[in-house]
């Protein structure tokens, strides 16, 4: 009898501590950082979430869900010379190339193709300057008062920033559009000859996860937007200048998911108590 209650109350223990450890608020290495439960609305972890910063290759989820938004998928998109070479990750376009859309937008979200980027930009608005106008006007009627845009791509500029809770509202606004969602949650395509590996090693280490994309300059540092499901409920975490961002999010997201059933109060974190 004694041997059994002490296997039961070890079992009790190890049930204890893994629940506190569930509940328990994850710590973070990023400068600011999210945790968004899409389906509510409802933010479960935040760390100076509101403060405007560089925000690199994530500016392309605004560039991919306009394309999704507008553009056949299936169209043909001629490679125009103001879209080769251009700076950074590159999808290493020709000119007079032909593409889908699709698949520069798998260019785009897969590989960050910056190329990509001003080649979707020109297709769809004949100028790049003209597609930032659509982006900037886009982030207006969708509430995201810090955020702007200066380009499609993400190349640094002071002029393109956003913050951790309006990438976070972005993309759970932009994975309710299928054909963003398909493309940011697939791991690897071929076509002709290219072979394009997703950047976002969580598609394959987080057990659930649906995308979305990475981002990195030396100014910037890096920056990680991720999505994952379980059980019918979809969270997003955001992570800027976070030089462990792939254990940060396992972290986050474990923390939110561990929380569907007795959930912790949501954690604020801001620039006082840092």
């Amino acid at each position: 009898m004694k041997r059994t209650a002490r296997i039961a109350a070890a079992g009790l223990l190890a049930a204890a501590v893994l629940l506190l450890s569930a509940l328990a608020a994850p710590s973070v290495s990023a400068k600011s950082a999210l945790l968004l439960d899409a389906d509510t609305g409802e933010i479960l972890f935040e760390k100076n979430a509101s403060s405007r910063s560089l925000i690199a290759s994530t500016t392309k989820i605004m560039t991919a869900l306009l394309i999704a938004e507008h553009c056949d998928a299936d169209a043909q998109v001629v490679i125009e010379p103001e879209a080769v070479g251009v700076e950074g990750s590159s999808m290493y376009l020709r000119e007079g190339d032909i593409f889908t859309v699709r698949q520069l937008l798998y260019g785009l979200m897969l590989q960050s193709g910056n190329d990509a980027a001003a080649a979707l930009a020109q297709y769809l608005d004949g100028d790049e300057e003209t597609f930032v106008r659509r982006m900037n006007e886009r982030a207006a009627a969708l509430g995201l008062a810090d955020t702007h845009y200066a380009n499609p791509h993400g190349l640094d500029s002071g002029e393109n920033y956003s913050t951790a809770a309006d990438l976070a509202r972005l993309t759970a606004f932009a994975l309710e559009n299928d054909t963003f969602r398909g493309i940011v949650s697939t791991k690897t395509v071929s076509f002709g000859d290219r072979t394009l590996v997703n950047h976002n090693k969580l598609l394959w280490k987080y057990d659930g996860c649906i995308g979305v994309k990475t981002g990195y300059t030396r100014a910037a540092g890096r920056i990680l937007v991720s999505a994952a499901e379980r059980e019918g409920r979809r969270l997003i975490a955001v992570t800027i200048c976070d030089g462990d961002d792939w254990n940060d999010h396992i972290k986050l997201l474990d923390y939110g998911f561990g929380n569907s059933q007795g959930r912790a109060l949501p954690v604020r974190i801001h620039k006082e108590n840092v």
